[in-house]
């Protein structure tokens, strides 16, 4: 069993209606959904270019997927985070646009969002304690050879690459496209997510996704809503206070 702790709209959201219907898969109750008709992109076609993120689900990672340490159960991880969202309130998100991130295709914000930034480390940072340490098979499958120097201590302090400066919201819709084929896939993408890019979105809860076993689709395990202040932004935040923060918890 792996933990996700994600933000994904809630499950009547026109955004997530529209995104699951792209993916082909509804992450709250595991459903296939029928692949859409494009007129210039076949229903195989879209099913090819969403097989990867369609196990993960729609979400945006706060927390990436982890085992759970040894010395917590999952209840004790539900309570941290029913207790950790009420001291959070909702964040609105800038304007959400397609992007090319890599190979790949996203929904990311149209300019930065501090209130975003300061929720991102606090999750990561809150949470770290849930944890286990990467297993062998988990750090090889991230290539931590190919990483530059901030990202391999990352992942070896936070098991992700991208956390703190290297963090980058993103929801993402497609895996590696190939490049002959990018600029028509952005246009797709761009045309289908049209009608609901334009509807304000706020960070509204927590979500907890879990992986049953290694290799089945994620499921959204419960949502938490953030019902407390107001995020405060912060221009710099070193790690060792965020340790000795959430040490004293």
């Amino acid at each position: 069993m792996r933990y996700g702790i994600y933000f994904t709209p809630s499950a009547h959201d026109p955004l997530l209606r529209v995104a699951a219907n792209w993916l082909g898969r509804n992450a709250f109750n595991g459903m296939v959904v029928r692949t859409p008709v494009i007129g210039s992109v076949s229903p195989d076609e879209v099913s090819a270019l969403t097989e990867e993120p369609r196990r993960y689900g729609f979400h945006a990672t706060l927390k990436a997927p982890f085992r759970l340490h040894d010395d917590y159960e999952e209840h004790q991880l539900l309570s941290a985070m029913m207790h950790f969202a009420s001291s959070y309130q909702a964040v609105q998100l800038p304007k959400l646009k397609v992007s090319q991130i890599g190979p790949f295709f996203a929904l990311v914000v149209s300019e930065p969002c501090a209130e975003l930034q300061q929720l991102a480390n606090d999750v990561v940072v809150h949470f770290e304690r849930f944890r286990a340490p990467l297993n062998a098979q988990e750090l090889a499958k991230r290539k931590p050879e190919k990483m530059d120097a901030i990202h391999r201590a990352n992942l070896d302090q936070w098991g992700y690459p991208y956390v703190f400066e290297q963090f980058r919201f993103h929801m993402t819709l497609t895996g590696a496209v190939p490049e002959e084929k990018q600029a028509h896939v952005r246009n797709v993408l761009e045309e289908f997510f049209a009608p609901v890019l334009n509807e304000p979105v706020k960070i509204t809860n927590l979500a907890l996704f879990t992986e049953a076993e290694s290799g089945v689709p994620f499921e959204v395990h419960s949502l938490h809503p953030l019902t407390g202040k107001p995020v405060a932004a912060q221009n710099t935040v070193s790690v060792e206070l965020q340790l000795e923060k959430a040490a004293a918890e």
